[in-house]
């Protein structure tokens, strides 16, 4: 070979190096296939993100095919799409039928409308003892177990009220969490024994009166939390909303800063406990004394003890069995829930290894991730909610698993817990209008420079495709990131073969 022809094929070579893999892509209009894959990858050159990366799988599960695929085996960030892999393994290893049970039981007995004993709330894991999905539900639960107490005569517990979270390992956040997220809902800490999402909910209106502080109530209406208000009101022509809640390290004291003008709405936030065991016991201890039964005692981790709480005599006195896991996994996947993502995942680690943490999870998922075609090798789960900027996957990892699951028994409830485009969950108002619309079930996920949407959509003859979609590093606004998935969606729901 001459010198010159080593040189052209060398410069020929970069040249096309150097090209999309999509430029200048050429099609035959008369195959509907070859159609739909151009008009998609038109979509993924979009030079708004020419500084991103998009990692993109589409396939049909019907025949198998590959219908688009750009970085599929590339690995990304997936925000919340991490909760794909979570509520998945756990439906396959607890089934849609599980349920937690959190017991009351005591050490001491009963004379003369005395309970000589401990009240020990005994964990396991659940996430769902919580008013801010179902309005009431935990007071509700709490005054049935007051009313449990007093039907066997109980008026007076002169010993402790013990919260035992000891089916969970003791790492209260996911590896990777920032510092800056802890008093936010979303990384409220994870827990063997867990109420109202380990979350207060305050609520916070303008005063009336220029100058004043704004009004706040907080829910439950708990002594565990101490709020120190900081806030003004102000004229209502400055048109102000600018309030913000910081909860002290390692403390429950919340403080609420900033300015609200009179006329605007309220508005309610959630803020995070510190130690929610003993803020789980408290508010029971709360509803119990509001509901005529002293407690001579104050409220106790049961980490606090030297030595570990043994039942071998002890007495149950009531029990909370929670709604089935088919139901659990709509409050993962079609709000997004955080706080549920993690206490599922410890659990499933809870149930085959005796004890909830991160690595027993993983123990217990990789191997039916593994079953569906996931890399689990190169799989970096680093948290089960997708919370934590650690984790990585591609998205032929979630295509696998959305096929796997596709021909699982335990499908129906995972597919209908995921939102449906212009319908439910965080896709409500995505799709609108279109043949998308009430056809998509996807999940979504969204952390700093990351867009991510993977599931399921049916075309205009009945052919189901199964796709992933991630964005990570883009700069542009987050709605252009969604404006190019949902046409995709669109493409695909009016696909015909």
């Amino acid at each position: 070979m001459t010198k010159e022809k080593f040189f052209f094929l060398i410069c020929t070579s970069l040249l096309f190096a150097s090209c999309s893999p999509h430029q200048g892509l050429q099609y035959d209009p008369s195959n509907p296939v070859e159609k739909l894959q151009f008009d998609i990858a038109q979509q993924f050159e979009d030079s708004n993100f020419v500084n991103a990366h998009w990692g993109v799988l589409i396939k049909s599960l019907k025949t198998g095919e590959t219908i688009y695929a750009r970085n599929e085996k590339k690995m990304f960030m997936p925000a919340s799409n991490m909760k794909l892999f979570t509520s998945s393994s756990a439906m396959v290893a607890l089934g849609p039928n599980y349920r937690y049970t959190t017991r009351l039981v005591t050490n001491g007995e009963v004379e003369n409308g005395i309970l000589n004993g401990d009240l020990i709330m005994v964990g396991s894991g659940d996430p769902t003892i919580s008013g801010r999905f179902d309005s009431g539900k935990v007071t509700i639960t709490f005054e049935q177990w007051a009313d449990s107490l007093k039907a066997i005569g109980i008026q007076q517990i002169k010993g402790n009220i013990i919260g035992d979270d000891n089916c969970f390992d003791d790492e209260y956040y996911g590896a990777g969490w920032s510092a800056d997220y802890e008093t936010d809902y979303y990384a409220a800490q994870i827990s063997g024994l867990s109420f109202n999402d380990n979350c207060v909910d305050i609520r916070i209106a303008p005063s009336g009166t220029i100058a004043d502080i704004c009004s706040l109530t907080v829910s439950p209406n708990t002594r565990y939390v101490n709020i120190i208000n900081l806030t003004s009101t102000v004229a209502e022509s400055d048109s102000v909303n600018d309030i913000y809640f910081e909860r002290k390290r390692g403390t429950n004291n919340i403080f609420v800063h900033g300015k609200m003008s009179i006329g605007k709405k309220p508005f309610i936030e959630s803020v995070t406990v510190e130690n929610p065991t003993v803020y789980t016991v408290m508010a029971l201890k709360e509803v119990l004394e509001s509901k005529g039964i002293s407690v001579l005692g104050t409220v106790v981790d049961a980490d606090d003890f030297a030595d570990t709480i043994r039942y071998d005599n002890s007495k149950q006195l009531a029990s909370f069995t929670s709604l089935p896991y088919s139901e659990i996994i709509k409050t993962i996947n079609k709000p997004s829930q955080n706080f549920y993502t993690e206490q599922v995942f410890r659990t499933i680690g809870k149930e085959r290894f005796g004890i909830g943490s991160m690595d027993n999870g993983r123990a217990v998922a990789f191997p039916i991730l593994s079953l569906w075609g996931v890399d689990t090798v190169r799989l970096r789960y680093a948290d089960g909610s997708g919370l934590s900027r650690q984790d990585l996957i591609t998205p032929n990892d979630i295509v696998s698993i959305l096929s796997g699951m596709s021909k699982e028994n335990s499908f129906l409830p995972f597919y209908e817990s995921l939102p449906i485009a212009g319908i439910d969950g965080t896709i409500k108002n995505r799709m609108k209008g279109t043949t998308a619309q009430g056809n998509v079930h996807a999940k979504t996920g969204s952390i700093g420079y990351v867009r991510s949407l993977s599931g399921y959509v049916t075309s205009s003859d009945g052919e189901q495709f199964v796709f992933s979609m991630i964005a990570n590093h883009y700069t542009v606004p987050i709605k252009w990131a969604e404006k190019i998935q949902d046409a995709v969606c669109v493409m695909l729901a009016d696909f015909r073969r």
